[in-house]
């Protein structure tokens, strides 16, 4: 079951334009880690036991945090940037899809703007 959210997570993120991603095998704690980038930065990775981390500004992630929209990283609660989502039940997977999103968006901009500006 947890195989299918993940798929169907990965299917979407992939469906955006210049997303890419790379397995890591050899992740902390032995959990096989996939990760998301847009260009070289990541815009967030999921573990193999369904956990999804992704890295905000601070005041966005703790945004995120205090609206229950995400929760802080199990391992590091203390970071000041990383903010963990859970992908349990089909009901997970909204919320996890729009948090990739929210950090693509952003991601994106920044790069396009390098780009622009050289």
């Amino acid at each position: 079951m947890k195989e299918k959210l993940l798929e169907i997570v990965e299917t979407e993120v992939l469906g955006w334009p210049g997303v890419w991603k790379k397995r890591d095998e050899d992740a902390p704690g032995g959990i096989g880690v996939t990760g998301y980038r847009y260009g070289k930065p990541q815009i967030g990775h999921v573990h193999d036991d369904g956990h999804a981390d992704f890295s905000f500004p601070k005041e966005v992630r703790d945004e995120l945090i205090e609206a229950g929209r995400a929760i802080p990283h199990p391992a590091f609660p203390n970071s000041r940037t990383v903010a963990s989502h859970r992908i349990r039940s089909a009901e997970d997977v909204p919320r996890a899809i729009e948090l990739f999103r929210m950090n693509y968006e952003r991601i994106k901009s920044v790069v396009e703007r390098k780009e622009r500006t050289g």
